[in-house]
């Protein structure tokens, strides 16, 4: 797909709960809720291209060990 630095302005309804919780790590990050959103697209890009590689997202606080896989995303 083509990269285009044309931006395209988008309207999004979420519940309140997740509005709260864009607030809160946008305030936690120092960002605002659009960067949230933008993060965790790039994010899901990565789960996205992972899987389709056959590999698998995870949290690790040891390089050696997997303390938890994120299944369920895509």
């Amino acid at each position: 797909m083509a990269q285009s630095n044309e931006k395209v302005r988008l309207s999004l309804q979420v519940s309140q709960e997740l509005n709260q919780t864009l607030e809160e790590i946008a305030e936690s990050t120092g960002t605002n809720r659009t960067d949230v959103i933008r993060q965790a697209l790039a994010l899901m890009k990565v789960a996205h291209s992972a899987k389709i590689d056959g590999r698998h997202l995870g949290i690790v606080n040891d390089a050696r060990k997997l303390d938890t896989e994120i299944v369920g995303l895509i």
